[in-house]
Formats: C-alpha cells, sequence, structure tokens
C-alpha cells in the first residue's frame, strides 16, 4: 500500500510545473494547503527534500523551527466556530512527523484558534484567536447593532510555551480591551475616535456581512524581537497594527506600561485612515495579508511588508513595504502617506498569500491558489513552481532548520562536475588566508565566476577576475563556479583560513 501511496505522490507532483533559470537562488519552500494531511519541503527544481505525514488537517501556516522539526496549526474536527480557516490546535512535529507537543485547548465555544501563527525566539507560539462577545456585551459596550444584531468575534493573540507534551498560555491580548465608541456618553469607553487612534472604533465600517461573527478576520501575524513588537493585517478594516510584546498580560489589557508606555493600544497603524476618523488617502483598498519584518541583512531591513491585495491601481495584488517612523520603542506619526517599497506581482489574489525579502535581494511570492514564484532584484521572474497553498515559506540553505533535516550542504554546492576539460584550471593557493588566484584560462575569453559559501549563500556574483579576494569573509569551505559563454562549468572548493 506504501509503494502504491508513493507511485501516487511522484505521480501527483510530476504534474506540477518548475521553471528556474541559472540565477535562481539555491533554497527550498515549506507548505501544507489548508485541507491538506501532509507537508512538503520541496528544493528549486520542484522536487520533494522532505515530507511530513500528519494524522490532523492543516489549517493555514507551517513553519520550520532551527532543530528541523515543523509547528503547524491544525483543525480541531469539534469545532464549534464556523469561519474561514479555524483551527484550535497547535502542534510540533518531529521530522517523522511524530507529535513532540500539542495544544488543543484552545477551541470549544467560546474561543478558537484560527489563521495565522508565528514563531517567537524562545521558542513560544503565538496564536491568532476568536473570542466571543454577545449581542448584550456589545450593546452594553456602544456597539450599534444594525438590522442584523448577532454576537462578533474580536480578536486576541495567545503566547503559548511548551509544558511537556501538551502547552501553557503564557501571555495574551485582547482588541476588546482596546475599543473607543462615540455613540453613548453613558455606556464605557466614550471618546472621541479621532483624538484616539490608538484605540479600535467599535462601530468601525468593515467589509464584512452585517450579520457576521467574524468581525475583523485577523488573517497575519510577526514577531519583531529586537523591538519586542507584534503586527497584524485585518482583512476586513484593510489595516496593519502594532502593539507592544513587551507588557505583562495584565499591561496588555491597559493602556499603560511596556517599553513604549502605552500597554495594549496600538502603537501604530496603516493602511485605512478612516477608521480612526482621518481624511488621509486609503493605501490598503482592499484585503491585506501576510504582514512581515524584513530580517536584518537583507534589502530593506526593519521594514514592514505585506500583501496588498489589490494594492495597484488597476486591482492587481502588489507586496508593499513601508518604513514606519520610529523614535525608541514608539511611532512618531502614522506615515508614510504612501509605499515606500514595492513589487507588482506577476498574478494576483483575492484572499491569503505570503511573501518574503531574501538574503540576496529577490523577493518570493506565493499567491494563493496561483503558483509561487520567485524574482529578482529587477524583478525578472528565476523561479515558479505550480502550486499556490494559503501560505508558503521560502528557506534559505544556511537556515539551522534546513541544515538539520538535510546535512552540511543542503544544497549540494560543494559537488560539481569538470565539464570544462580543455583547460586545466587551477585556484591557488588553497587553502588561503583570502586571495586566491586563478590560472589555465587560456583561450577562453568569456566566462564569469560566481562564489556561495557552504550554505549556498551567494557572496560574489558574476565575477570577472582571475584573483579572488574572499579576504572580507568568514573562514570556512567556499564553492567557485566557473561557467563560460558556451555554458560549460567548472566547480571547485577552497578554503578560506585567516
Amino acid at each position: 500500500m506504501k509503494i502504491i501511496s508513493s507511485i501516487i505522490l511522484s505521480v501527483l507532483f510530476s504534474l506540477f510545473t518548475v521553471c528556474i533559470s541559472a540565477q535562481s537562488f539555491d533554497g527550498y519552500a515549506l507548505y501544507s494547503d489548508g485541507g491538506s494531511y501532509n507537508a512538503y519541503l520541496i528544493d528549486k527544481n520542484g522536487a520533494i527534500a522532505h515530507t511530513w505525514a500528519c494524522a490532523e488537517e492543516a489549517n493555514y501556516a507551517t513553519l520550520l523551527k532551527d532543530n528541523g522539526n515543523i509547528i503547524r496549526g491544525a483543525v480541531n474536527q469539534n469545532n464549534t466556530f464556523s469561519a474561514p480557516t479555524v483551527a484550535g490546535i497547535i502542534q510540533e512535529l518531529d521530522p517523522s512527523g511524530n507529535v513532540v507537543w500539542q495544544f488543543d485547548y484552545y477551541a470549544n465555544n467560546s474561543h478558537t484558534s484560527h489563521h495565522d501563527i508565528t514563531l517567537m525566539p524562545s521558542g513560544n507560539v503565538l496564536l491568532t484567536a476568536y473570542e466571543i462577545k454577545s449581542t448584550s456585551e456589545l450593546s452594553a459596550a456602544g456597539f450599534t447593532q444594525g438590522f442584523f444584531p448577532s454576537e462578533k468575534w474580536p480578536t486576541h493573540f495567545v503566547e503559548v510555551a511548551q509544558n511537556g507534551t501538551g502547552g501553557q498560555i503564557v501571555w495574551e491580548w485582547h482588541m476588546w480591551d482596546h475599543m473607543i465608541q462615540d455613540t453613548d456618553a453613558g455606556k464605557p469607553n466614550f471618546g472621541i475616535v479621532a483624538n484616539n487612534p490608538q484605540l479600535m472604533d467599535i462601530n468601525v465600517s468593515t467589509t464584512a456581512f452585517g450579520f457576521s461573527g467574524d468581525w475583523f478576520h485577523v488573517n497575519g501575524v510577526d514577531y519583531n524581537p529586537t523591538l519586542d513588537q507584534i503586527v497584524f493585517t485585518s482583512r476586513y478594516t484593510n489595516e496593519l497594527y502594532i502593539i507592544d510584546h513587551s507588557t505583562t498580560t495584565a499591561e496588555a489589557a491597559s493602556h499603560t506600561g511596556g517599553n513604549a508606555g502605552m500597554g495594549g493600544d496600538f502603537l501604530y497603524r496603516w493602511g485605512n485612515p478612516s477608521n480612526y476618523g482621518s481624511t488621509s488617502t486609503q493605501t490598503i483598498p482592499e484585503a491585506v495579508h501576510d504582514p512581515r519584518w524584513v530580517k536584518a541583512g537583507r534589502p530593506n531591513a526593519g521594514y514592514i511588508q505585506f500583501f496588498n491585495n489589490e494594492g495597484q491601481s488597476n486591482g492587481n495584488s502588489a507586496i508593499d513595504a513601508i518604513n514606519p517612523p520610529m523614535s525608541g520603542s514608539n511611532y512618531t506619526s502614522n506615515g508614510p502617506t504612501t509605499y515606500d517599497w514595492r513589487h507588482n506581482c506577476l498574478t494576483s489574489a483575492t484572499g491569503q498569500s505570503s511573501h518574503d525579502r531574501m538574503s540576496n535581494g529577490n523577493t518570493f511570492v506565493n499567491v494563493s491558489n496561483q503558483y509561487m514564484y520567485e524574482v529578482d532584484v529587477s524583478g525578472t521572474m528565476i523561479w515558479q513552481y505550480s502550486a499556490g497553498p494559503y501560505k508558503a515559506f521560502r528557506y534559505e540553505c544556511d537556515h539551522p532548520g534546513i541544515i538539520a533535516l538535510l546535512g552540511n550542504d543542503p544544497c549540494g554546492l560543494a559537488t560539481g562536475v569538470e565539464k570544462l576539460s580543455e583547460a586545466n584550471v587551477m585556484i591557488f593557493p588553497n587553502p588561503s588566508k583570502g586571495m586566491f588566484k586563478i590560472s589555465g584560462f587560456e583561450g577562453i575569453d568569456s566566462y564569469e565566476i560566481n562564489v556561495f559559501d557552504m550554505y549556498g549563500k551567494q557572496v560574489l556574483a558574476s565575477y570577472k577576475g582571475l584573483t579572488i579576494d574572499l579576504s572580507k569573509f568568514d573562514n570556512g569551505i567556499y564553492v567557485i563556479n566557473i561557467t563560460t559563454e558556451s555554458g560549460e562549468t567548472l566547480v571547485k572548493k577552497v578554503s578560506l583560513i585567516k
């Protein structure tokens, strides 16, 4: 039976189209589609490098840990909530698919996890969740019910730590604690909405149906360990928000405390100023997904990047990045007035989707129900894989989780076939303290040299000289790839020892 299943799986994946170029970045993509029971790690050629066979149905995101395990949201089949990508289960699986620990308390008739998760440096998991507020609770807080009174499910976040084979809540934040209303001075949280952008107008106009419990449809979350802050996106308010994670749970329920001194109030929001009474331009016109801080050492490091589903003027999708104005832990305004960087997506999606900025400047994009692709800094597509799950994540070859799964040379750059048979090419001295010379290129006029470290990260590109200076890089093994105009290649390993 296993043999038949393997054959079927191979046939299915042979149907996927993979497009790559010589400039493709060597790395891997991880995904599990909603409704699927398996998670897949694919290489640049679309081959499955690793599979996790899971007992529970995936709901949305699957993340790779440094030890090669995965963290995923899964569906509690007895969930009483009827909403998109409802989960209820968070679990860690080892490379063999065994459950290391699982947290499934968060699925009952009053609350449930849904949509996105993010990993904390501590190993804890931050999850997005709904909680129920009844029509009477809403009315008492100043919410105007309209023609179709119904319960609402405001967003909250729960941070879960492993506790043996289970999990325990160590921190939480609730949007319900940060509401304002201007309809009834006799009810709580009365104030002027336009003077309090740090709070959510309880009567904010959203794109949700009036009778829907899914009030804000928060669908993406990320954590910045340097700032100790959380960013999240709301599809139905067309905004992204930042809150302070340095608070205690009690402070997170208040308006004071934490590094920014604002408790759990919004430190920053961007995308739809009309939500707090401003006439400034709306920059996120419709749905928005997958917010993330660009990692250190990458282009636009520190920017917040997100999938703006209908961000282009023609309604097509874009990957936008903004650089919020900061002073310490606080934000000095809700600027900028437009995006600071943009990639116009090669195809569009009305929902889900994900993206990332890679260390070599490339941009990875996963367009749900379409395909994944990667473009270089000029916007040229260099990689494509024709599967478009809800979310996919790109991991570079030096990621500890990739190395834990696939070994110290996960991208196979340490091996190569010598095709320059007529050239007696030598690279010397080897090892060297930094300067390597190349000889034996007599009669070869056109060639290109690319240098990679042992994790597949490119450190020199399109180099033309016959002396290579690696003195500014760390000690270790480097792979020198020489390509002639005719396409012949030579791969050599050198050692840098200073």
